[in-house]
């Protein structure tokens, strides 16, 4: 009997330690489920959802079940009357008035002279006039540049008695595409349309079809290629540049090369991009393609002996820059954006049910407020000494705040979960993030990168691959100078169409400095169409 009762107690001492397992493995599961759901609820919102990240702010008061935790966390200490959120109010009616450069047609439409005498039979004085506009589009106009030299020769001797030969003629025009039907307008058009506006070379063949001039695609190709390497003096001198700046923003974006040795077709490339310089500030931008993602070689090609601050995402092959002794600078949007998609992902599962508080959303409103301070800081045009002081005063208590908060919660979240992951990329980034409160020249974000990538991303969906490797380097140092007029406030076809009327003849660096935005003469440009 005794040995039964043992026999018994074992089993249920070995049943209950499987039911614990069960119960373990069964809690494990359901938060494996949990992720699942909320990453298959968030790539369903990225495929077919509203692509934008501004989140919508619910006064508590009015529905007071939306955002409970967020506005019992985020209670700033910050006082009303130091840090005022903006609030823009859209203009009702009207329209943008048509630019005062565009040429003007006047078309008079008056009354018959036999309607301009009134029943009194007094004449009509004229008091005044309504005037309307309209924008009318003339489609562009191609036109042919005949070059023609006269020929000279002596009848008398027939050149014997000269030593310039027996036909004397004018030297051909320059080109920047010697022995090719390519103005510099016209190689300006085909790379603003592609590089500025995203059409790609098939579709520019045929709208030059469509008007009646038949140019193949791999002409333009050609063209384009050429052009780009022959702007490749002007993209050292932005390296130059670039490196002068406090602060570069560096991205990085996929691009398909064809024809790279030794690598199949399919084989991702990269297309980098930086941008900084001096005056104004980010007024550089620089696109650089290489064959892999890795930092190694142009982050060490770029930065070795640099002095100021990188800004980035928080990708791993940035992690090389504590190497090369550069100050490296975190993204706030980067955060914030994994903290939205908790948000998007939460919202969709709670759909049509009362919102329940979520520490996601807590993140966001946190998040907010910085950039709410940043925004103050730049209304008020602050010094550099002035703005470190407001940030110290503002930002700084925040950060800590924010800091602890998610310290206080990360061991209670599952680390494979959005909202785990989320809090373990911002403390992972944190010594990063709070760099802009130490240097007045680094923002919150790297969206001037960003930004200046989004054009290539864009068109990338139109022409989807470059030719060869020969194309992409054409390409970057053209997206530069597209994207460097841009940074610099100049219209890309006028920039582009007077560097290329004028590259053929430079012959020296400072006739290359020239013609860089920086360096331009304003007047000749201003005047050059």
């Amino acid at each position: 009997m005794q040995i039964e009762l043992t026999t018994l107690r074992k089993e249920n001492s070995h049943l209950k330690t499987i039911l614990q397992q069960k119960d373990v493995t069964i809690e494990s599961n359901a938060i494996e489920i949990d992720r699942l759901e909320m990453e298959l609820r968030l790539l369903r919102q990225k495929m077919y959802g509203p692509k934008s990240e501004r989140m919508v702010v619910v006064d508590p008061e009015v529905q007071p079940h939306l955002f409970n935790e967020a506005e019992a966390e985020a209670k700033e200490k910050v006082a009303e009357e130091e840090i005022q959120v903006i609030q823009y109010e859209r203009k009702k009616g009207g329209r943008r008035a048509l630019p005062e450069n565009l040429p003007r047609i006047e078309e008079v439409h008056d009354i018959p002279e036999e309607e301009k005498v009134c029943g009194c039979g007094c004449k009509l004085s004229r008091i005044g006039e309504e005037v309307s506009e309209e924008l009318d589009i003339i489609p562009r106009q191609c036109r042919v540049i005949r070059h023609i030299r006269p020929k000279y020769a002596c009848r008398q001797c027939e050149g014997v008695e000269s030593d310039k030969g027996a036909i004397q003629i004018a030297p051909a025009p320059v080109q920047l595409l010697p022995k090719t039907i390519a103005t510099a307008g016209l190689i300006a058009t085909v790379v603003v349309e592609k590089f500025a506006d995203g059409l790609p070379l098939y579709r520019q063949t045929a709208r030059f079809s469509r008007e009646g001039i038949e140019i193949s695609r791999g002409t333009l190709s050609n063209w384009v290629v050429r052009a780009g390497n022959l702007c490749s003096p002007l993209l050292e001198i932005f390296r130059e540049e670039l490196r002068a700046g406090p602060l570069i923003n560096a991205d990085e974006t996929p691009v398909q090369v064809l024809n790279e040795p030794g690598r199949a077709n399919t084989t991702k490339s990269y297309m980098w991009v930086f941008r900084g310089g001096i005056s104004p500030p980010g007024s550089v931008v620089i696109f650089d393609y290489r064959q892999t993602r890795s930092g190694d070689e142009i982050l060490k090609e770029y930065l070795t002996g640099y002095k100021g601050c990188t800004q980035s995402d928080g990708y791993i092959g940035y992690e090389v820059l504590p190497e090369l002794f550069v100050k490296h600078a975190g993204c706030w949007a980067h955060v914030r954006r994994k903290f939205v998609e908790v948000v998007q992902a939460v919202e969709k599962a709670q759909k049509g049910k009362e919102r329940r508080g979520c520490s996601a959303d807590v993140a966001v409103s946190k998040i907010r407020r910085l950039y709410e301070i940043e925004l103050e800081a730049k209304n008020r045009k602050f010094s550099g000494k002035e703005l470190l002081q407001f940030r110290h005063e503002h930002a700084l208590p925040l950060l800590q705040e924010f800091h602890d908060w998610l310290k206080a919660r990360i061991g209670g979240t599952p680390p494979k979960g959005l909202l785990g992951m989320a809090m373990n990329y911002a403390l992972k980034q944190w010594p990063r993030l709070v760099v802009y409160v130490e240097d007045p020249h680094v923002g919150l974000d790297n969206n001037a990168a960003e930004n200046a990538i989004r054009p290539f991303a864009i068109g990338r969906k139109n022409w989807l691959f470059a030719g060869s490797p020969a194309g992409a380097r054409a390409s970057a140092n053209l997206y530069s100078l597209v994207e460097t007029a841009k940074a610099n406030g100049l219209e890309p076809y006028r920039y582009l169409r007077y560097i290329f009327e004028r590259l053929p003849y430079a012959a020296t660096l400072d006739d290359y400095r020239k013609l860089t935005p920086l360096h331009l003469d304003r007047n000749d440009f201003d005047s050059s169409l």
